[in-house]
């Protein structure tokens, strides 16, 4: 369980989030949206240690998260943030097996279970045959997934994803929600995409101007009143009758 407890954090006397309080349990698909400059990003990036906050308490299993090593927190947490910083142009293969660092002793080398475990996390994300292709010279979306597949190595119980469907083609942004949705693990999303938040997410997180505006089912969250503060946009609900997912369609009254 991750808990937020009163949470700050200012810039140069700016705050960006503010009075942050929340729950997320275990074994659930959270999504988390709201506008640009909501605070999603800063959210997370306190979750996963990019940002320390300037109040408040960050815990997991009612430990703080600072207090954690970096190897514990990197077997426990696997994140694919919105960039895809790599100083060093490796191989898609070598990439991916970073993900099992966090269970190296110095100097280990990699034996038979890592390579079967990558070679398996290539496979889920759809990168194998970019394989021995080197980081640099692939698009923003094989970038993507390759980041995703690393990610998956690290066998982690929590999975955080920032805007991790951005710069895929809309057969791999399903391709890639079926497949977390189908992990048996934690895992916590930031999307901009409405329709894919309430159609795989099991509760959804709504940010506004730095603060928590709510928290439900996608049923609860996505209303008139909530789309219409948030979003300014006017919304209306239905099902996809081919797979019973929650639908939108939002419109502006002129």
């Amino acid at each position: 369980m991750i808990q937020l407890q009163d949470l700050e954090f200012s810039i140069a006397e700016k705050a960006i989030l503010r009075n942050l309080s929340l729950t997320i349990e275990e074994g659930k698909f959270i999504g988390i949206i709201g506008p640009n400059g909501s605070g999603k990003t800063t959210m997370l990036k306190m979750l996963y240690r990019h940002l320390k906050q300037t109040s408040g308490s960050v815990t997991l299993h009612e430990k703080e998260i600072w207090d954690i090593s970096p190897k514990k927190l990197a077997q426990q947490m696997a994140v694919v943030s919105q960039e895809s910083p790599v100083l060093f142009d490796f191989t898609v293969k070598d990439l991916v097996m970073m993900g099992r660092t966090p269970y190296k002793k110095w100097l280990s080398s990699d034996n038979v279970e890592d390579f079967k475990i990558v070679e398996e996390c290539m496979a889920l994300s759809n990168v194998t045959h970019l394989a021995d292709r080197t980081f640099v010279h692939l698009s923003g979306g094989e970038k993507k997934r390759v980041m995703l597949a690393r990610a998956l190595a690290q066998k982690a119980k929590i999975l955080v994803l920032d805007e991790p469907t951005n710069h895929l083609d809309i057969e791999h942004q399903l391709h890639l929600m079926d497949l977390v949705k189908d992990l048996p693990i934690t895992i916590i999303t930031a999307l901009h995409d409405l329709n894919l938040a309430a159609a795989y997410c099991d509760e959804v997180i709504v940010m506004k101007d730095g603060t928590l505006y709510g928290q439900g089912t996608p049923k609860q969250v996505f209303t008139e009143q909530t789309m219409l503060e948030v979003f300014r946009v006017h919304v209306g609900v239905s099902t996809n009758p081919f797979t019973d997912k929650l639908h939108l369609f939002f419109y502006t009254k002129q």
